[in-house]
Formats: structure tokens, sequence, C-alpha cells
């Protein structure tokens, strides 16, 4: 049994309630016993369980069902070139400005980089059947993301490469509504001021070192949707 099958066989348990809100949960060495498999493979389940928001882990103390168990909504950095696909078009993506550009002294303080630390931004439209379907700014770290000043953006998006080459260990991630600025509104077709859907995300290399923050701009036709 594989910790996908314990982990499911544990959520089975905490859904029917015969581990109730605020149960203790067997140890990970009876529970290896009684399904046949490895404790590695008990922890790595109950793990995921604990990450998702059903469990709660304390050492020394055990693992024990949480009080309101709960799904937390799965977020990923997606492949703009992916999400467009399975929407049934056709991707494609124009850069618009390339470059080495010096960061702004407040961002710069947000992601904790010193004014030595190199900065390129780019800016990119990514279309759907030719048509817009978000523009991107993006400030890059180049001391984390190296190769990023010479790749080839043409036929890979600046989203794409970076998610390939400059690997993450957290970050953050808000959505909002906005007005478009006069750029945005030119990028997407749209009248100056129209509501928009924006993400802003920043991502952290092992480390702490900043890799890239980035504002994606949606035009207010688009929809989002989270795993739960």
């Amino acid at each position: 049994m594989g910790w996908h099958e314990v982990q499911a066989e544990a959520l089975r348990r905490i859904q029917t309630r015969e581990w109730p809100p605020g149960a203790l949960i067997p140890p990970e060495a009876d529970l290896a016993r009684e399904l046949g498999c490895a404790r590695a493979t008990v922890n790595r389940a109950l793990q995921a369980l604990a990450e998702d928001g059903w469990i709660e882990r304390r050492r020394r103390a055990g693992s024990r069902v949480a009080p309101a168990p709960e799904r937390r909504a799965q977020v990923s950095i997606p492949l703009i070139r992916k999400d467009i696909a399975a929407r049934g078009m056709v991707a494609g993506h124009r850069i618009l400005s390339h470059g080495p550009e010096d960061m702004p002294p407040t961002q710069r303080l947000v992601l904790n980089l010193g004014d030595g630390a190199a900065t390129w931004r780019t800016r990119t439209l990514y279309l759907a059947d030719d048509r817009p379907f978000a523009v991107e700014d993006r400030w890059v770290n180049i001391g984390a993301a190296p190769g990023y000043a010479e790749a080839e953006l043409a036929n890979v998006s600046p989203n794409e490469w970076l998610v390939m080459h400059a690997p993450f260990a957290h970050g953050t991630l808000d959505y909002s509504a906005d007005a478009a600025s006069r750029a945005e509104a030119q990028a997407l077709a749209l009248p100056e001021g129209s509501p928009v859907l924006v993400m802003e995300r920043t991502t952290f290399a092992p480390g702490d070192a900043a890799v890239t923050q980035v504002r994606l701009v949606y035009p207010p036709t688009h929809r989002l949707r989270l795993s739960i």
C-alpha cells in the first residue's frame, strides 16, 4: 500500500467520524502494521493530511484530527500556456519589453534585496486564439535565476522559463480587483480604468532569496478556479 492509499483510508476514517474531531490518531507503527506498509509510508500520508488541514501534528504529543477539519485550497504556479490550452484555445505570447532595470527601493525592501542585486523587468502579453488573455509585469532577481538575462523568450515565455529553471521554496499570492492602468488597458484592448482581476505573486528560493515578483492582470471576463 502506497502513501496515497494510506492517506485515502485515513481521510475516510476522518470523514465518517470513525476518527472524530479532536481524536488522537493511532501511532504510526500501529497503523503501519494494520495497513501492511512501512511506517515511513504512514508518516508521509499523515503529513499530507496535516498540510491539507485535516489533522494536527505535534512532536511527542502525536497526531489528532483537527477540531474543525477543513480542506485548504490547493494553489500552484500554473503554466499559463497550459491554462489557455485547457480552455480549448491556442496559446501564444508576445514580449512587450525586456531588459535590466533598477527595482524601486520600496520593492527591494519587501523582497529584502540589497542595492547591488541585479534585477530585470519583463512585460509579456499572453494570447489565447490571438486575443489578449493576460498581461504580466515581472521583476526577476538575476542572482536567484541565473541564465534569465540570456534566455530566449520568443518561444518559451518568462512564466514557463522560470518554472523550469528557477525552483522556489515558498512565496506569497494575492488576488484583488483593480482598475486597469493605461499600459495594461492598451495591452488587453480595454478602456483605461476598466475593472480587472489582478494576481500578484512573489516567490523565494531556498535560503529566502527572492526569485521573482510578478503582477498578472486579467480582463474582467476571466474566471479563476481552485481545487479544494
